[in-house]
């Protein structure tokens, strides 16, 4: 859908201007500030101590913080936990690697030919499935000439310290600037991996089959096109502008967060071959050739939402611009109202990892030094 403007005879620059708002209301979202759901209203209150509209889906009680673990990390991005309970977090600008055992962090080394600008740099981590036997770790980093995706083979030395072999290229050509990277991948289900890539400011790109910006990836543990993709190649959906967080609900479907532009950030159902629409719309337009998102921040200031987790019948988002923790309730293929919980108490929060215990991580950005909070499982 075209969004230049038609100057009508007679008619002053202001009412062409307010003609032309009207005009993209229509193609975003609905132009209330508050978040919405896919779940009719009912009324009911929610439970916590959070900020939200209740809805038919009743959310998780509110989030309780444990403890909070001074890390002095610099600007991290994501985290996997070993099968032992260690994890391995990811520093988006100094490309290093580093462990947390026993509530300390230490530097396991830097990943080589990491190009870190703007957005770009050693972005997201997923463990292998077969952890175990082959002890691989995937990454997604920005190189000098694209975004790809890596894998090293994690070793244990002499003494405990885990060490890593020079990083083995899968997947190349996705396209970098200096936002709009994507980064985050997730093993799912069925074995496969997945990819969430942005659109790199190339606005041409989301929307076409045959391009890796904008999209959904679903790759083999070896960087080939998982069989069964919609389109024959990589691509698994499309019409993205900024994806985020994947994650999968007890019924392995997927689920993604998204950045929208300064309207209407997303919580989106991934089905194979989805087209969610950017940039001819965001939010949910309820336009057929494309999928309506789940739950709408019309305000990009309340979310930004980046890391994504799934514990029972509840999504947990972190937010970067907003500073906050959302929940939104799932039931079945709809979503409820979000819920906000730490609305400006602990800064922008990059991504939301489950812990062996079942609780989450919570991983602050750009404190200077940043930090882990620790929350106990859901109850």
């Amino acid at each position: 859908m075209s969004t230049r403007p038609v100057r009508a005879a007679g008619l002053p620059a202001g009412a062409m201007a307010l003609c032309l708002a009207l005009f993209l209301s229509g193609c975003t979202g609905s132009g209330n500030d508050a978040p919405t759901g896919s779940i009719p209203e009912t009324g009911a209150a929610p439970t916590g101590a959070g900020s939200g509209t209740g809805s038919g889906a009743v959310p998780a009680a509110a989030p309780k913080i444990l403890k909070r673990l001074d890390l002095q990390l610099n600007i991290p991005w994501a985290a996997v936990f070993l099968p032992n309970g260690t994890a391995i977090i990811s520093e988006r600008e100094s490309a290093l690697l580093k462990v947390v055992k026993d509530g300390r962090a230490t530097t396991i080394g830097q990943i080589p030919g990491v190009s870190p600008a703007g957005e770009g740099g050693l972005l997201g981590l997923a463990l292998s499935p077969d952890f175990a036997s082959d002890s691989y770790l995937y990454l997604y980093y920005t190189s000098p000439q694209d975004n790809r995706i890596a894998r090293v083979k994690l070793a244990e030395a002499p003494g405990g310290s885990l060490t890593f072999n020079a990083p083995q290229v899968l997947f190349t050509g996705i396209p970098k600037a200096s936002t709009h990277n994507g980064g985050r991948i997730r093993f799912g289900p069925d074995g496969f991996l997945y990819a969430g890539t942005g659109d790199s400011q190339r606005r041409e790109q989301p929307q076409d089959p045959n391009a890796l910006g904008g999209k959904i990836l679903r790759i083999t543990p070896d960087g080939q096109p998982a069989p069964g993709n919609p389109f024959g190649n990589a691509v698994y959906s499309l019409g993205h502008r900024n994806v985020q967080g994947l994650a999968w609900d007890s019924e392995a479907r997927l689920w993604a967060s998204e950045f929208g532009p300064d309207v209407d950030d997303e919580l989106n159902l991934i089905v194979p071959g989805g087209n969610y629409g950017w940039p001819a719309v965001t939010g949910a337009p309820h336009r057929k050739e494309y999928l309506d998102a789940k739950a709408v921040w019309p305000s990009t200031a309340d979310s930004s939402p980046s890391g994504l987790e799934i514990a029972g019948s509840t999504a947990y988002l972190g937010a970067l611009r907003g500073q906050r923790l959302w929940t939104v309730a799932l039931r079945g293929e709809d979503a409820g109202t979000p819920v906000a919980y730490f609305t400006g108490e602990y800064g922008r929060i990059r991504d939301v990892i489950r812990t062996p215990e079942g609780g989450f991580w919570l991983l602050s950005n750009n404190q200077n030094p940043d930090f882990v909070l620790v929350l106990a499982p859901p109850t």
